[in-house]
């Protein structure tokens, strides 16, 4: 085992983890409280420890070393020496073989039946002396060489950005023309069938659900259930293996991107930074936790034998720290640099800002993503909350940050579904949420508008469904939100009353329509342009299955057709500019923006208030792309009414109430036919 002794040299500090020089291997590994950190060499299989010995060099809190001869392919690990004072953070355990936090590929498969407690499970406070190297997962040295085949990142604008959430699995399990052997994989998402119905939507923008390597809790291993969403990360260099068709995830990454890349589709991550698969202390030692714990994670000063857990998933990773800090951004640009993503979707993202006393709009996280020339031209979104005191973050991250906005989610379910919501909040959240973003200098597009996203109903299921239907997460119906500002339309679940079907179709081309044309950055979930539904669930996290597996056999044509429409009209039109808009006239006397009632008279304080009406108009007489005034009307009740145009020779460009949104009904100087339930975009032919 020691016969390493002797052959490895000093080395260097930089970069961390493991690297190939053409000569040898650099080892550089982070350790701020450990005694002495030692490399283990494998065999080929990664079953037998073949090598072992201490990292011969200490640089200020890096330990490092260098094998010559050494090359790609090496399986390792690693074994830190140090404390066992779980009461002052410190869970050091020899016995437990560690994973390279910088590990570029993961060897072998989680069993939590192995010895991967670093305490004994029947005595806490006691060292678990049992060796768990066979069973540890191990990282192996890598150095890629990549033909990207000229391969350019879009670089779309935000003016131009239309999201689609999808995971890499469900999207095309059951997709029709992927071959068989390539669907639910990076090759599926990267087939011909894929790229073409994403080209036929007209988004412009794929933001994958997470697709670093991670483990599946032990609760869900042992209910036969896994973590389908991937919301547990073990491995922030790797992409996930179980998403690869061809064995070699890396390069099926890459293929993937580049070919989406050539249809004008940028590649965004959501990515999870702000706790890993170690779980909370009793859960096991996998790499960081017995690296270092008081470094990596946040613990609570009065009980440092815990964890702070504003994640909800026992743990969260200290960003205050400047190797912690570092391993984030050395993530964010090898996704950039070597796998060429476009962009970033940060979960629970205030975690990642948090400092001493709480969130830190000019703290050390959003300085040190500025600065970097890496990372400048990557889309950055933030999901702004987090389960900690002062969680809650909407509209403060820095310019720059796109942050998913939930009050625009809760409005426009709330106004077409029977919520409580004014016509001063909807004109609010249609128009760029400027209550939230112009008064921090922000502009309209930093705010991503949506109705649905992966967490919580689909959209066939919002206007399905009053009451989540989670049994089969076997959490006895507890999990998922329980305030869905939903609406089944008079019957809960599936229905065949061909009047409930029609008001739930025409529900969801409104929500839809109002996602799309609104002001700011669009997202739409993959399936809701087709009618996918969870029967129900409302936190499928752990449904890896036909749940979430998007079933193309049953796909609305119409509403696939409709979305698209909707996509090109506000691709042709921009209807609302990407610009704050002031209400003032310009010199032909044209309001650039202006809010009417169904009388055509410009709203009172007493209308924007009323809590009754949902009958509203936005005369729109500066729009992005057209030097034609646009009127958007919206009609949120149950009867059809009459609404007074502006003069002018007006004619439908979208009118939800009908199948396919299209419509040819063309007047001046008359009422428009607003039916029940519907959202129409009218532009003036005469100016």
């Amino acid at each position: 085992m020691d016969r390493l002794n002797g052959m490895l040299q000093a080395g260097r500090s930089w970069p961390l983890g493991a690297s190939w020089d053409g000569h040898g291997v650099n080892f550089a590994v982070f350790s701020a409280h450990a005694v002495a950190v030692e490399l283990c060499l494998f065999d080929a299989e990664g079953a037998h420890e073949i090598a072992r010995a201490a990292l011969p060099a200490q640089s200020a809190d890096v330990w490092h070393g260098y094998l010559p001869g050494a090359k790609p392919g090496l399986i390792y690990g690693l074994r830190a020496h140090g404390p066992w004072r779980p009461e002052r953070g410190h869970r050091f355990n020899p016995h437990k073989l560690l994973l390279d936090p910088w590990a570029r590929e993961i060897v072998g498969s989680f069993d939590w039946n192995g010895p991967h407690f670093a305490n004994d499970r029947e005595h806490p406070l006691d060292l678990d002396l049992h060796d768990n190297a066979r069973q540890a997962l191990k990282a192996r040295v890598v150095h890629d060489h990549v033909d990207w085949h000229g391969d350019r990142h879009p670089r779309t604008p935000l003016a131009d950005t239309v999201i689609y959430e999808l995971h890499v699995k469900g999207f095309t399990r059951r997709m029709p023309g992927v071959p068989e052997a390539l669907r639910g994989s990076y090759a599926g998402l990267a087939s011909d069938a894929a790229i073409a119905h994403l080209r036929r939507l007209g988004v412009t923008a794929v933001e994958l659900l997470p697709v670093h390597q991670h483990l599946d809790e032990q609760r869900l291993a042992a209910s036969g259930l896994g973590n389908y969403w991937g919301y547990n990360t073990v491995g922030f260099f790797c992409p996930e293996p179980r998403y690869a068709a061809t064995g070699h995830p890396r390069d099926e990454f890459r293929t993937m991107v580049r070919r989406l890349h050539a249809a004008g589709i940028e590649v965004i991550l959501d990515v999870v930074f702000n706790h890993t698969a170690e779980s909370d202390e009793h859960g096991p030692t996998i790499s960081w936790r017995g690296l270092d714990n008081a470094s990596w994670y946040r613990l609570p000063a009065e009980q440092r034998s815990a964890y702070e857990n504003i994640t909800g998933t026992g743990n969260a990773l200290d960003l205050r720290q400047p190797r912690v800090l570092q391993m984030v951004l050395d993530s964010l640009r090898y996704w950039v640099q070597e796998m060429h993503v476009d962009g970033f979707r940060f979960d629970l993202a205030p975690v990642l800002a948090r400092g001493d006393w709480g969130f830190e709009a000019s703290g050390g996280f959003f300085k040190a993503l500025a600065q970097d020339p890496v990372l400048a031209g990557a889309k950055l979104i933030a999901e702004p909350w987090d389960l900690g005191p002062g969680g809650y973050q909407l509209g403060h991250f820095p310019s720059d940050w796109l942050e998913w906005n939930d009050r625009f989610r809760d409005c426009a379910r709330a106004f077409w579904l029977g919520g409580d919501c004014t016509r001063g909040e909807l004109a609010l959240r249609v128009a760029g949420s400027s209550d939230i973003f112009q008064a921090r200098r922000r502009p309209p597009t930093e705010s991503v508008n949506y109705a649905v996203s992966h967490d919580g109903f689909t959209l066939a299921d919002l206007v399905s469904y009053d009451f989540r239907h989670n049994e089969a997460n076997l959490e006895g119906n507890r999990d998922g939100h329980g305030h869905n500002l939903s609406w089944n339309c008079g019957v809960e679940g599936p229905s065949d009353d061909p009047d409930v079907l029609r008001l739930r179709q025409r529900l969801q081309r409104a929500l839809l329509a109002t996602v799309l044309l609104s002001q700011g950055t669009p997202m739409l979930a993959a399936g809701d342009e087709l009618g996918h539904t969870q029967h129900g669930n409302n936190n499928p996290y752990c449904q890896d299955n036909e749940t979430t597996w998007i079933d193309w056999s049953r796909a609305d044509e119409a509403l696939i057709a409709f979305t698209a429409h909707v996509i090109a009209l506000r691709r042709r039109y921009l209807p609302l500019s990407q610009r704050w808009y002031t209400g003032l006239q310009d010199m032909r006397g044209r309001h650039n923006l202006s809010w009417l009632r169904r009388d055509g008279q410009v709203m009172s304080l007493a209308d924007w208030n009323d809590r009754v009406s949902r009958v509203l108009g936005a005369y729109i007489g500066a729009p992005g792309r057209t030097d034609s005034p646009l009127l958007l009307l919206v009609n949120a009740v149950d009867a059809d009414t009459g609404f007074r145009l502006p003069p002018g020779d007006w004619h439908a460009e979208l009118d939800t109430a009908e199948p396919d949104g299209r419509s040819r009904w063309r007047g001046s100087n008359v009422d428009f036919p607003l039916r029940a339930r519907s959202l129409v975009l009218l532009r003036n032919a005469a100016a």
